[in-house]
C-alpha cells in the first residue's frame, strides 16, 4: 500500500515538473517579443522581426508540449494569450512605429493602435469559443499569423532601401509608409472577420508520410537555411491571402446561399 503511494506522489511531482516546462516556452515567447521592441527602439528593424518569428516558433510548441505531456491547463492557455498579445499584438504595432508611421503623425499611431486591438479581439473571441470551434479552421486570420504578415515585408523595406527612397523623394517614401499603414489596417482586420483558414491540426506528424513528402520537406528546410526571410514572407501572405480567396470560391460556387457563420 506504501509503495503504491509513494509511486503516485512521484508521478504528481513529475507531472508539476513537467507542467513547468510549456509555461518556460511561453514566457520565452513574451521575452522574445519584448526583447523585439528594445532591438526597433534602437534601430535595428531586422533584429526586431527575427524576435518575433522565434517567438511564433516558440508559440507553436508550448501548446503541443502541453498536449503531449497532458499538462494543458486554463492558467496556461491564459498565459499564453498573454504572452501572444504582447508578441504579436503589442510588439508589431510598436516596431512598425519606429520602422516609419511615427512620419506619418496621428494618423500612424493611432490606425497602428489597430493592430493590438484587433490582435485582443481575436485572442478573447477564440477563448471564449475555444469549446465550440471546429478544429480544423480558424475563425480570423490567427494573431501570430498577422504579425507574421505585417512585419516580415520589413525585411525587404529595411533602413538603407528607405533610404534610398528618401534620397529621391520624400514625397514617394511618405506614399510608402502610407500604403504599408493601409495594408496593416487590412490584416488587422482580417483578424476580427469571420473569414475562415485552415488550422492544419488535423494534420498528424505522427503518421508514416511518402518518401517523396520526406523529398520536399528536406528542400523546404534548404530553402529556410538558404533564404529563410524569403520563404517565411512568402508563407505568410499566402496563409493570409488564402481565407479570402477561398470565401470569395465559396461564394462563387453557391452564389445564392448565406456564407456561413462560422464559429471558433
Amino acid at each position: 500500500m506504501s509503495h503504491r503511494f509513494s509511486l503516485k506522489r512521484k508521478q504528481i511531482q513529475l507531472r508539476r515538473g513537467v507542467s513547468i516546462l510549456p509555461s518556460l516556452f511561453t514566457l520565452g515567447n513574451m521575452f522574445l517579443g519584448y526583447y523585439g521592441i528594445m532591438f526597433a527602439i534602437k534601430g535595428n528593424f531586422e533584429a526586431a522581426v527575427d524576435m518575433c518569428l522565434l517567438a511564433g516558433i516558440l508559440d507553436m510548441v508550448d501548446g503541443r508540449i502541453a498536449r503531449m505531456t497532458g499538462t494543458t491547463s486554463d492558467f496556461g492557455k491564459e498565459l499564453d494569450s498573454l504572452a501572444d498579445f504582447l508578441s504579436f499584438g503589442i510588439a508589431p504595432a510598436l516596431i512598425l512605429y519606429f520602422w516609419g508611421f511615427s512620419e506619418l503623425g496621428k494618423f500612424g499611431w493611432l490606425f497602428a493602435f489597430l493592430l493590438p486591438l484587433g490582435g485582443a479581439i481575436r485572442l478573447a473571441r477564440f477563448n471564449i469559443q475555444g469549446q465550440v470551434m471546429d478544429k480544423r479552421y480558424f475563425v480570423g486570420l490567427p494573431i501570430p499569423a498577422a504579425a507574421a504578415a505585417a512585419l516580415f515585408p520589413l525585411y525587404y523595406l529595411d533602413a538603407a532601401f528607405l533610404e534610398k527612397i528618401r534620397a529621391n523623394s520624400h514625397v514617394l517614401l511618405i506614399s510608402l509608409k502610407t500604403i504599408t499603414l493601409a495594408y496593416v489596417v487590412l490584416v488587422a482586420f482580417l483578424m476580427v472577420s469571420k473569414i475562415k483558414y485552415r488550422s492544419f491540426k488535423e494534420l498528424d506528424m505522427r503518421k508514416r508520410m511518402p518518401a517523396p513528402f520526406l523529398f520536399f520537406l528536406a528542400v523546404f528546410v534548404i530553402l529556410v537555411i538558404l533564404r529563410y526571410q524569403l520563404i517565411f514572407l512568402i508563407i505568410a501572405l499566402v496563409f493570409m491571402a488564402s481565407g479570402p480567396i477561398s470565401y470569395l470560391l465559396e461564394k462563387l460556387r453557391h452564389p445564392s446561399q448565406a456564407p456561413d457563420a462560422a464559429t471558433e
